[in-house]
């Protein structure tokens, strides 16, 4: 076994870089992983930036973590060595504070939370709470099965837990990491999907994904359309833009849901008329438990919902982040390691 492994590490601020690390034995109830891929996220920005607080640095990023298990720490007996799994954002929970005793451990007041209160998925190797991670369908690919612990359960248990019907108009405001999701598994799930971009150069790319209709937010009042449509029933609102957000409550169906999932710098403003008059309502939605992470990913497969990915070296963390941060990004990018290569490549025989 070697006794190494590289890791990109946040430093100081805004400072990623590359380091060797002894690799370590995992504790009562944890797994060691062998990384093989690992997506990057907008969230990582908190770490990267230091923003979270109680942040202790240096910290590995990563919460779109996938690869095998390798060693078992005592008391783990679900779980085998040589296993697929995943780890998302939230890692684990305290068990003892009242949403975990009420069964939202979503919530956890004192959750373990990959790559801030824990190292992440930035390297070649991560340590991980059994009770935290999720099986890996062997139809996916490393690579692609990533970003759905993330982004794809942020935006498919948004959806499920709406109280949706079949048939229902449900837009997505944003055609990005999030919402190129969203409209994939508003579409699969048989909606009348609505998806709202800026300028008609996206109007392909949403079809393709699955939307009946787009509407250009740069020529067309968004609201205003979806009200000519009957209203929606949810929409989820993806982009991170408070500006943009606001004024789509208007275009919410009576009992419509706004759910927020992209969180924006700028504050979201709202006018209480359609929010009383129709019983509209606004609310976030964040990620899922690790059962919910196998539900998304048993989705996926089952109605091919598959995230558009770029993938770079873990060395290229650095790069990947920036190219992430810059909006350049089409529209996941995804770190592999050399165990990812080489497991992809017998994955693919």
């Amino acid at each position: 076994m070697q006794r190494t492994y590289k890791a990109v590490e946040v430093s100081a601020p805004g400072v990623l870089r590359v380091v060797e690390r002894p690799v370590s034995e995992p504790g009562a109830g944890q797994v060691r992983i062998r990384v093989e891929a690992c997506g990057v996220c907008h969230t990582d920005a908190a770490t990267v930036m230091d923003a979270y607080p109680g942040l202790k640095l240096p910290r590995v990023p990563g919460h779109e973590v996938v690869g095998r298990i390798e060693a078992l720490g005592s008391g783990v007996s679900k779980w085998k060595i040589g296993q697929r799994v995943g780890v998302g954002l939230i890692a684990g929970e305290d068990g003892v504070c009242e949403p975990c005793r009420r069964g939202d451990t979503v919530n956890c007041q004192n959750p373990v939370t990959s790559g801030v209160t824990v190292d992440g998925g930035y390297a070649e190797v991560m340590i991980a709470e059994a009770r935290g991670i999720a099986s890996i369908p062997d139809e996916l690919s490393s690579a692609d099965a990533a970003p759905l612990l993330c982004a794809g359960i942020t935006t498919y248990n948004a959806l499920r837990n709406a109280g949706l019907r079949g048939g229902d108009l449900v837009a997505v405001q944003g055609i990005g990491g999030l919402g190129h999701l969203g409209v994939q598994f508003a579409r699969q799930m048989g909606f009348r999907t609505v998806a709202i971009g800026r300028g008609r150069d996206k109007e392909k790319l949403a079809k393709d994904l699955g939307a009946h209709v787009y509407i250009d937010s740069a020529v067309d009042d968004a609201a205003a359309v979806l009200q000519r449509m009957g209203g929606a029933r949810a929409i989820l609102a993806t982009a991170p833009s408070g500006d943009a957000m606001g004024p789509l409550v208007s275009g919410l169906a009576v009992r419509g849901k706004l759910i927020v999932l992209g969180v924006p710098n700028d504050q979201i403003r709202l006018n209480a008329f359609p929010l009383v008059f129709g019983g509209r309502s606004i609310y976030g939605s964040l990620t899922g438990t690790p059962i919910e992470s196998e539900d998304t990913l048993a989705f996926s497969v089952l109605q091919n919902v598959r995230p558009m990915i770029e993938t770079l070296p873990l060395e290229q963390a650095a790069d990947a982040y920036a190219r992430m941060m810059q909006g350049k990004a089409r529209f996941r990018m995804v770190l592999v390691t050399k165990s990812g290569d080489s497991s992809e490549a017998q994955f693919q025989k």
